[in-house]
């Protein structure tokens, strides 16, 4: 997890350091067009059988990671590192919020408590009304809704595709969907700016697969809270590389929102750990 951590602060950085010089939906379309070409391997060994029924969930999935992926470029050419960091840390909480309007799954006190926790968060570091609040700032908001319907999409699918098809298809949809976005305002990228793009493929890529590892070696209770050094991190390297303030506000909320999410997620495990016992108890 800690690696893991390394890895997505690394690709917020790299995205930061474009800039404007690449819109946002062509700088998410190449970045998935390297990512295909990175999963090639797996997908010339992966026999693509597909129902008629998965593939238009694919479809849909593809639709709001392509959208959310858009908004996340985008954000970064706006707001600090930190202040995207937390942001999108509210993708959990929009997952508890649509596994309970949406796959029928029980909403609990708890998790209501930590919903309404992470709402203060999200007002600690907007404070509308206090400061003018930037597009940069809605642009996550909707990212972070966006990932979370593409992560009920993947539930949806956990249990009648593999994950290596998932993350194939994944790559598949989301590309094409950004492919008539990016051509709206095409610019010839640099060998620089690929370069950017692939190392952010590659990171992002790393990523998925040492959180994937550290889920399987630990239960999410021990994993789920190092998620908070990402936020440090990205402070340190906004402060660092890019010259943005600290700001107290913004690790104060990014605090209470990362407090509720490792609250729902051991929720969650603890639940699913319950289940599964009460499945093998002898009757």
């Amino acid at each position: 997890m800690v690696l893991t951590g390394f890895c997505f602060v690394a690709v917020n950085i790299l995205v930061k350091a474009l800039g404007g010089g690449i819109p946002a939906g062509e700088a998410a379309f190449l970045r998935y067009i390297i990512g295909i070409l990175l999963l090639l391997p797996l997908m010339l060994r992966e026999p693509l059988r597909v129902s008629r029924t998965q593939m238009r969930v694919f479809a849909i999935r593809g639709v709001f990671q392509a959208a959310g992926v858009v908004f996340w470029f985008y954000a970064m050419t706006r707001i600090s590192l930190a202040e995207v960091q937390v942001l999108n840390y509210l993708s959990p909480v929009y997952i508890t919020i649509g596994a309970a309007l949406f796959l029928g799954e029980r909403f609990s006190w708890i998790r209501g408590l930590a919903i309404l926790a992470a709402l203060v968060g999200v007002i600690l570091i907007l404070r509308p009304g206090i400061r003018p609040i930037d597009p940069g700032h809605i642009a996550m908001l909707a990212t972070a809704l966006c990932f979370a319907g593409s992560y009920l999409m993947a539930k949806s699918l956990s249990g009648g595709a593999s994950p290596t098809l998932v993350v194939i298809m994944l790559s598949l949809w989301t590309g094409l969907f950004l492919a008539p976005v990016a051509l709206i305002e095409w610019v010839w990228p640099s060998m620089a700016q690929l370069g950017v793009l692939a190392l952010v493929a590659a990171a992002a890529t790393a990523g998925h697969f040492t959180m994937t590892l550290a889920f399987r070696s630990a239960p999410i209770s021990v994993t789920q809270p190092l998620v908070f050094l990402q936020l440090v991190w990205a402070t340190l390297a906004g402060w660092y590389l890019f010259d943005e303030k600290v700001d107290s506000y913004v690790i104060g909320g990014g605090t209470i929102i990362i407090a509720a999410v490792v609250t729902i997620s051991i929720r969650e495990a603890r639940t699913r750990r319950q289940r599964s016992q009460k499945d093998t108890s002898p009757s």
